[in-house]
């Protein structure tokens, strides 16, 4: 099977009943030790990603999609969130047994961090929806518990549960958002953390504006190909599930 699909139902994906698998990827080049030079109060462990591209030598087991070098598991599903009006690369979601990581770079100033304020911003937006949050230690550092009103397949009034992570680095930050059975089971979030944990982000010399949206592309052998069928040579740009940052949390449900 492909490693890109068609876009598929997030609550067919999230309601998926699989088990979770504990296959991380183990790319040969990843560095002895990492760090921002944020020194932020959440700041990740010690030789944890996610990494900057002057710390990588090489692609490894990821596939290239610009300012992002993603990690790749057998069995991971990976869709390319594309808006509609300017047809740019926004951000991209990666699939595995029922549960999905929503992944974004972001420009970032070059002495500080932007995750504590963002997080901030992200409680109130949810809270303000009349959901809850949770802001509590992670594997990152600081992250965000979710539980985001929605409305289940009936009609009725549910509760989605989704996890908000983000990292710091040089000149970028990096979040993420974990639903669907990572959202609550962590063992099932163990697999997609690893991929969060090896992502390369690669920023440009160019300068940008905090929370600029750094320019995500389709790998290139996708480039320009015919938009047919699950293979790798079929990634068809799909509608945005997950607006910029600058809209807030609403980017955890699929239109």
């Amino acid at each position: 099977m492909g490693l890109f699909r068609r876009k598929a139902s997030t609550k067919d994906t999230e309601s998926a009943a699989a088990d979770a698998t504990s296959t991380s990827p183990t790319p040969d080049d990843a560095p002895a030790a990492t760090g921002s030079d944020q020194g932020e109060e959440s700041a990740r462990p010690t030789g944890r990603g996610p990494f900057d591209s002057s710390q990588v030598s090489s692609l490894g087991a990821r596939v290239d999609l610009g300012a992002i070098w993603l990690p790749v598991l057998p069995g991971l599903q990976l869709r390319m969130e594309v808006d509609k009006k300017s047809q740019k690369v926004t951000g991209v979601a990666a699939s595995l047994k029922g549960s999905i990581l929503q992944v974004q770079a972001f420009a970032a100033p070059k002495t500080m961090g932007i995750w504590d304020e963002v997080r901030e911003e992200i409680a109130a937006s949810l809270t303000k929806q009349g959901g809850t949050v949770d802001d509590v230690p992670g594997t990152f550092g600081r992250e965000l518990i979710a539980r985001i009103p929605a409305q289940t397949s009936e009609g009725k009034t549910g509760v989605r549960p989704a996890r908000f992570i983000g990292v710091d680095g040089p000149r970028w930050f990096l979040r993420g958002v974990l639903s669907g059975r990572a959202a609550v089971d962590a063992d099932a979030a163990k697999p997609l953390e690893s991929v969060f944990a090896n992502v390369v982000v690669v920023r440009d010399g160019s300068p940008r504006p905090p929370r600029d949206l750094l320019t995500l592309t389709l790998p290139e052998q996708k480039r320009g190909a015919g938009a047919e069928s699950d293979g790798p040579a079929g990634a068809t740009p799909q509608e945005p599930s997950f607006d910029p940052l600058q809209r807030g949390p609403e980017i955890t449900e699929t239109r």
